[in-house]
């Protein structure tokens, strides 16, 4: 087992309640580590550093779980987007984090993710492990 620096952290995102979803779902959403600075806020200089241990595992209900990397690319707000890439070949199966860059993964909080198909979709923080 890879042992991970300071600050790195196993975050998880439940889908939160919706209109597709009204009690939410467990059995929806994403599993990932990330660097994390003291606010909880993804930790850009310590991902660039090591973004391959930020890895992304997305599990979804009657469908195959898949396996990717946390990326940060250019476009998007401030110029720059959060990105689950399953696939580095190509871009049609990355999700994006709605503003990744702002949002504090604490848990209860919200954030958003645009899905493959383009609907953005909502998920609560309901983990934060230090690993």
């Amino acid at each position: 087992m890879t042992t991970l620096p300071r600050g790195f952290h196993r975050i998880r995102l439940n889908m939160a309640r919706s209109p597709g979803f009204p009690e939410g779902s467990k059995l929806h959403g994403y599993e990932f580590v990330a660097p994390l600075d003291a606010e909880g806020r993804i930790d850009l200089a310590a991902w660039k550093e090591h973004r391959d241990l930020c890895k992304v595992h997305r599990f979804w209900a009657g469908e195959e779980d898949q396996h990717g990397l946390l990326v940060h690319k250019a476009g998007g707000a401030k110029g720059a987007t959060w990105t689950f890439d399953y696939d580095p070949a190509g871009s049609d199966d990355d999700e994006a984090g709605y503003r990744f860059g702002d949002h504090l993964f604490q848990i209860g909080e919200y954030v958003s993710i645009r899905d493959e198909d383009g609907a953005l979709l909502t998920f609560i923080v309901t983990s934060t492990d230090a690993v």
